[in-house]
């Protein structure tokens, strides 16, 4: 079959078009393997701890009261009830710093690998506060033992005991988070308080504490200081709080946060906002509110990830291979154009199903071995193929290493978009600008409306080229009647 020009654009878009099939189902594929890690996070997470995080501590009073409430019945009769209550004093540290080290390490799980952490940190800070008196209409019966509350989302990953000191003293921790509250986390009791009493505190608690890729911290306190440290190259900041200072190398990081009371909503969101009229402190009823289930409280949060992980650097790399495909059709047509040759629409198709099996093997073999050497043996698999075949198509093997050389050079490209972080898309904006330059140069000098003719003519029946070459080669030959009368003259006839 003979193709127009117009006809053979309109194929090769369709075509073109075609191996978008192929890319979503490898797509698809990517993001599969993408939800199996997540699930293999997940396992992790189950088998040794999971996120963390760390809120407190916090100092609890639970105290008694007697409440009256005033209650109208159906017929709108006013009744006085009164009924015990058990409330709690929640105070906040004034200042708390955070001194801790980061440090990761990597689980395995089939095919995955999982980062996870240890915190290796001190927790220190004040406190200084006053128990208030009952405010008018509440009478107090009885002061409970107050405690000092740590919450931790996950207390598997408590490595060894945290070593906690009162005022240099050291103090018992318990298992959760203290009397008439739920959640996770350790508390220790401290001396029997009274109303009106006024007490400040030191504390210091020394801990080791595991987790699966995320650490969150509350800044819980009046003035809040925390600094990490670790090894790791590429932490992600996020919540609600950015390092006021924090330096990056590839030896690791260090990050300070200092966070006030006056820019952070993490105590009342701690107390639920959910306060009581019989003081003008804090005063809530002991009920389910845990310093472990922060509920969206603000807070600093880092993530231990790698911001170029394999899925995304190949999910990135499948974004381009609708212009691989693109710009391999229309180097095979400017050789058409160009060259005078024939290019078949199937011999098409399979170069873009080649260009396409790229991104898979891309993924197969980066889950076994580095991306590095995952992404040469493919690319290289790839342009072997395809330069072996595009000889044999182009009727060169000349051609076919250049072609051999194109792919060779779009690969590297892409590969340098690949691991580059905050450049990729300014890379891959000026490696589109040079390609389309590079096309509009090589063209710039064709004559379209010449070459559809040129294809036309081309394109005409084979007979009706041979009789036109017989008309003519007969118009040569045919002798003019005069120069034949010339000739008889001069033989002497």
């Amino acid at each position: 079959m003979r193709f127009s020009l117009l006809f053979k654009f309109i194929v090769i878009a369709f075509l073109t078009l075609a191996i978008l099939v192929p890319l979503s189902m490898i797509r698809d594929t990517i993001a599969e393997r993408q939800a199996y890690r997540q699930q293999a996070v997940a396992k992790v997470a189950e088998s040794y701890a999971g996120p963390q995080t760390l809120i407190g501590p916090v100092l609890v009073v639970p105290y008694l009261a007697e409440v009256q409430s005033t209650h109208n019945d159906e017929n709108g009769a006013s009744h006085t009830l009164v009924h015990n209550e058990w409330m709690q004093w929640i105070f906040f540290p004034k200042i708390e710093q955070l001194d801790g080290k980061i440090l990761p390490d990597v689980r395995h799980l089939g095919l995955y690998d999982v980062q996870v952490y240890e915190l290796r940190g001190k927790l220190s800070g004040r406190f200084d506060f006053t128990v208030p008196q009952p405010a008018a209409g509440c009478r107090l019966l009885q002061v409970g033992t107050p405690f000092l509350s740590v919450g931790v989302d996950d207390v598997r990953g408590l490595i060894g005991t945290p070593q906690l000191r009162i005022d240099n003293r050291p103090a018992t921790l318990l298992q959760g988070i203290g009397t008439g509250r739920t959640g996770a986390g350790v508390h220790a009791d401290l001396a029997p308080i009274a109303a009106g009493d006024k007490r400040a505190l030191a504390f210091t608690l020394d801990l080791a504490l595991g987790g699966t890729e995320r650490l969150a911290i509350a800044p819980i306190a009046d003035d809040n200081r925390i600094e990490l440290k670790s090894t790791w190259p590429h932490p992600q900041f996020a919540g609600r709080f950015r390092p006021h200072a924090s330096e990056l190398s590839a030896k690791g990081f260090d990050a300070l946060w200092e966070v006030s009371a006056l820019a952070a909503n993490t105590q009342s969101q701690f107390e639920n906002g959910d306060t009581h009229a019989c003081t003008s402190v804090a005063s809530v009823p002991a009920v389910p509110v845990a310093p472990g289930c922060d509920g969206g409280m603000d807070r600093i949060e880092l993530t231990l990830v790698d911001p170029v992980s394999i899925y995304t650097k190949i999910d990135r790399a499948s974004k381009y291979g609708l212009l691989f495909v693109l710009l391999t059709f229309v180097g095979f047509f400017m050789f058409e154009l160009i060259k005078q040759l024939r290019i078949h629409p199937i011999q098409y198709l399979l170069v873009g199903l080649a260009l396409a099996i790229f991104f898979l093997l891309l993924l197969s073999l980066s889950e076994h071995i580095t991306f590095e050497s995952a992404y040469l043996c493919a690319s290289a698999a790839c342009i072997g193929l395809l330069g072996f075949y595009v000889g044999n198509v182009l009727r060169s093997y000349a051609r076919g290493v250049g072609f051999a050389a194109m792919l060779t050079a779009l690969y590297a490209a892409l590969y340098g978009l690949l691991i580059s972080e905050d450049n990729a898309l300014v890379l891959g904006s000026l490696m589109l600008f040079a390609i389309l330059a590079a096309i509009m140069i090589v063209t710039r000098k064709i004559d379209w409306y010449g070459v559809s003719q040129d294809r036309a003519s081309q394109d005409r029946p084979n007979h009706d080229r041979a009789g036109t070459v017989e008309r003519d080669i007969g118009t040569r030959e045919r002798p003019h009647p005069d120069a034949d009368m010339r000739m008889r003259a001069a033989d002497g006839y």
